[in-house]
């Protein structure tokens, strides 16, 4: 679903330059990498990195509302249907790292399940060589 797509940027419209080929790359604890309380899940955008950093209390969150947890998959589509969203919405570019919310995270969640209950499961994520 959200491991490998295309999407058209907002505001270059319907062009060669609009597709953005989106890819994901890693998750990684930024913990260890910007002392933050979050994962970070990598995509390259057209070649470019592009981070989405998920707030570690949203696991906390969705364990306490459905006794589940966020699998490394899932935090892997939740970060990928964002980016599509705020591809769509008129992101900025020039960032390389987007901040969600646990509201934002949760609401990700909950629409990636529904997305993956209707296609009969989660894709697999790519093993990266």
């Amino acid at each position: 679903m959200y491991e490998d797509f295309h999407v058209t940027d907002r505001w270059t419209g319907p062009n060669d330059v609009s597709d953005l080929h989106c890819r994901w790359k890693a998750n990684i604890v930024a913990i260890a990498t910007r002392h933050a309380d979050a994962l970070d899940v990598r995509f390259d955008v057209n070649g470019k990195p592009m981070w989405i950093a998920l707030p570690c209390n949203a696991w906390v969150e969705q364990k306490r509302r459905t006794g589940k947890v966020i699998t490394d998959q899932l935090a892997a589509q939740i970060a990928g249907r964002y980016l599509k969203t705020i591809i769509e919405e008129g992101y900025d570019a020039s960032r390389e790292i987007y901040t969600m919310s646990v509201e934002e995270v949760l609401e990700q969640l909950d629409a990636v399940v529904i997305e993956a209950k209707a296609a009969g499961a989660l894709p697999s994520l790519p093993i990266l060589a």
